[in-house]
């Protein structure tokens, strides 16, 4: 099972170009400002500003999503947190608010309308927290 990060941004919450530059930046591992905005203008249909990169990438960066390094003349942005590390706290987050309606009612009831191969993953979700509970009790 896929632990909890330790690091976590301080605003889970993105933009969609913010969300469009941190995956082009998890696909090429670091990139300046230039291999962002080289990227995006690769689409024939977009337009945007060199400085609206620089902004966005500011903006993750205050996120706690980026850091920042300068390599020789050139500022070079690499991701704090992973893409699956990403997947896990939103999950995490997701799943919180859900619960957070704390009525087993309206649960049972969004429950009672999955499909098939939704139950079987709820059944395996189920039975990988009963292992994990089963191992802490072991402790």
């Amino acid at each position: 099972m896929t632990p909890l990060p330790d690091r976590r941004p301080q605003q889970l919450s993105l933009g969609p170009l913010e969300t469009e530059i941190l995956q082009i930046i998890w696909d090429l591992g670091s990139a300046t400002v230039k291999d962002i905005h080289d990227r995006i203008l690769a689409d024939p249909d977009r337009e945007l500003a060199y400085a609206s990169v620089t902004t966005v990438l500011n903006r993750l960066a205050k996120k706690g999503w980026l850091a920042c390094n300068k390599q020789n003349r050139a500022f070079r942005w690499q991701a704090i947190i992973s893409c699956q590390e990403a997947k896990v706290l939103r999950s995490h987050e997701q799943l919180n608010r859900f619960l957070a309606v704390s009525n087993p009612d309206v649960v049972a009831a969004f429950a009672d309308r999955l499909d098939a191969a939704s139950l079987d993953q709820i059944q395996a979700i189920a039975q990988r927290l009963q292992a994990v509970r089963q191992a802490r009790e072991a402790e």
